[in-house]
């Protein structure tokens, strides 16, 4: 399956691109079980000073803790709002490419090798749950419903489910329909809708009644997916991916609007990777070029801010002093609500603009 969509979402990430999409290879589409206590075991992630500094994907809020995942299997956390920084004990020097909490400890994260983690005392320790060296296929993201059900998207059309917290991995992908095997990119949850996938070639998947059944949609988009982000309004969700574009649903999925977003008066160009809502309600996007974009209207309209480095970014939370933490292609960054660097704030920072 040709893979330049996701070459072209990653052009700005070279080492994520070779690291993601290199030795992407046919998955058998045979059901598959895979308990702990048969995993091999693995080899430590290496413990390194710099970091909080490398190609890092995924950040999520524990309770008071953060947690961030990303390169050669590093994990780390903060109990200070991103001051400081502690490395996790993770068995893997695998790309870790999402991370999702049910509650203050109960976690896991997903990557290279069909691998998933699971952590129980809030991310400073993991366990290896499932992994399946001979697909050599990404897991790109997880979503939990609570601490027994979950699922795990990913390359090749790959779907995972659990019943039991992880303890048992099952293969489901032909309950979707996905015949081409198109790459599955983001997992959520849309309020009380239920839950919502979306991949390569814009495919969309829900599921109304939480994953015992699952229904393609008919696409907006042609190009691929990378994100998805349920607003606070019931079953509003906006989609987004390839060069700048967003897309709007209020029906979970039924009928879309396109959103155009500007930047500096012209349409958006930028990849848009990842997302969260603020604790004000307001969508937050990021991608490559340093975009950031916040929605205050449940994504009708964005502004754009752009940060001065360009660094490609991966994944936005937001931080408990007003600003946010944006975390990317050069690590963590802890800015304010326009994406500029806190340390920087008397140098030359993003600047807007308005759509």
């Amino acid at each position: 399956m040709p893979l330049h969509n996701y070459m072209d979402m990653f052009k700005a990430l070279p080492l994520c691109a070779a690291l993601l999409f290199t030795g992407l290879y046919s998955v058998a589409a045979t059901a598959q079980t895979v308990q702990t206590e048969g995993i091999a075991a693995p080899a430590y992630s290496i413990e390194s000073s710099v970091a909080k500094e490398n190609l890092l994907l995924d950040v999520v809020r524990t309770g008071q803790r953060l947690v961030v995942v990303g390169d050669r299997g590093h994990i780390l956390y903060s109990d200070n709002e991103g001051k400081s920084w502690l490395q996790a004990r993770v068995p893997t020097q695998q790309l870790l490419t999402a991370v999702h909490f049910v509650d203050d400890r109960h976690g896991w994260a997903v990557g290279h090798d069909t691998l998933i983690l699971s952590t129980r005392d809030g991310g400073a320790t993991w366990i290896r749950q499932y992994d399946n060296l001979e697909a050599e296929s990404p897991l790109l993201d997880i979503w939990f419903k609570d601490l027994n059900q979950g699922y795990a998207v990913g390359a090749y059309g790959m779907l995972l489910e659990t019943r039991n917290g992880g303890q048992e991995w099952h293969r489901i992908d032909e309950k979707l329909g996905n015949e081409d095997a198109f790459h599955l990119n983001a997992i959520t949850a849309v309020g009380n809708a239920g839950i919502f996938i979306v991949g390569e070639m814009g495919v969309m998947f829900r599921s109304t009644d939480w994953g015992e059944t699952w229904e393609a949609l008919e696409e907006p988009y042609q190009g691929s997916l990378f994100g998805v982000v349920a607003g606070s309004e019931s079953n509003t969700l906006v989609v987004y991916g390839l060069r700048g574009h967003v897309f709007r649903s209020t029906d979970f999925g039924e009928s879309w609007e396109e959103v155009t977003v500007l930047n500096e008066g012209a349409r958006l160009q930028f990849g848009l990777a990842g997302s969260a809502v603020s604790d004000k309600g307001d969508i937050l996007i990021v991608g490559h070029g340093g975009s950031l974009l916040r929605s205050h209207d449940e994504g009708k309209s964005f502004e754009v801010f752009s940060r001065a480095d360009r660094t490609s970014l991966s994944a936005v939370i937001d931080g408990k002093d007003g600003g946010l933490i944006l975390v990317g292609q050069n690590g963590i960054y802890l800015t304010d609500e326009q994406g500029e660097d806190m340390l920087d704030k008397n140098k030359t920072g993003g600047h807007r603009n308005d759509n």
